[in-house]
């Protein structure tokens, strides 16, 4: 089996534009990211091929100084075993669990809705605390009444499809946008293994929904687009809709919530998991 060559990349908050820049043109197959409790993000890209790694360590070296570069050679695996012994379970509120395929007919969650999601490289499979969070609100705003069946939902960022594959377990019917063409392709492959027939999902941010309006927004992406897309969200939401904001630090909530309250919407509800935060307008 071939070795698998993995570039990891970190940069702090200013070179974060930049470096997103140069993924997207470089990086046509993907990559991972992840929000560091420093405030700096972390990048990891994996590839067979040493020399496309090695030559993206030196452009991002050449164009962005500060950028913390680190190559290695990985064993390749059968990555699928792999996340068969690290997929367990995640009960998510009161209401959801989270489960692989293998695991559909388990008995030992009774009164919980299933929400069945094939592992793969796409954010969201319900063990990142951001993911959790945004269920175990819905969770909540369903068990107080906020949320009902028949009601429109917006999941942006949709990753796995996991937010939306619930909302429409609860009755709801909606949309997933995600700009990764990798997530999209993962979330339409959960929807049909979840049998959910009224979850739309396309490739594209919140400009790709111009004019609609949703009773419940899910916003589960980086603290940077949130504050930037502000005005594009708050503009989905029907008046008195639900918002949820998550994939962001604690440390990062003051920025956030203030540019949505600059939107005129009130102090949100902060919902916390560690370092992670959850802004929830109800």
């Amino acid at each position: 089996m071939k070795n698998i060559f993995q570039l990891e990349i970190i940069v702090d908050e200013n070179a974060y534009d930049i470096a997103v820049g140069l993924l997207t043109l470089e990086v046509s197959f993907g990559w991972e990211e992840e929000s560091l409790p420093t405030g700096e993000s972390r990048f990891r890209i994996h590839c067979e091929n040493a020399e496309f790694i090695e030559g993206l360590r030196s452009t991002f070296e050449a164009r962005v100084p500060s950028a913390k570069c680190k190559m290695q050679t990985l064993e390749a695996q059968d990555w699928l075993a792999a996340w068969r012994q690290f997929f367990t379970p995640v009960p998510c509120g009161k209401r959801f669990v989270v489960l692989p395929p293998w695991l559909a007919d388990t008995q030992d969650f009774p009164c919980r809705i299933k929400v069945l999601i094939e592992p793969k490289s796409a954010f969201g499979t319900g063990h990142h605390a951001t993911t959790a969070l945004c269920l175990m609100v819905l969770s909540d705003l369903i068990d107080a009444g906020r949320v009902s069946p028949g009601e429109t939902f917006l999941d942006l960022g949709t990753g796995s499809g996991v937010l939306g594959i619930a909302c429409c377990k609860s009755g709801l019917k909606g949309e997933g946008l995600d700009i990764d063409a990798l997530a999209v392709e993962n979330a339409l492959e959960n929807r049909v293994l979840n049998h959910v027939e009224e979850f739309a999902v396309a490739q594209g941010s919140i400009d790709a929904v111009p004019g609609k309006t949703y009773d419940v927004v899910l916003a589960n992406i980086l603290a940077r687009p949130l504050i930037e897309l502000a005005p594009l969200i708050v503009q989905a939401c029907k008046p008195g809709a639900c918002l949820v904001l998550s994939g962001l630090l604690e440390i990062q909530a003051d920025s956030v919530e203030e540019a949505y309250m600059a939107q005129c919407l009130p102090k949100p509800r902060r919902v916390l998991d560690g370092e992670w935060c959850a802004l929830v307008w109800e």
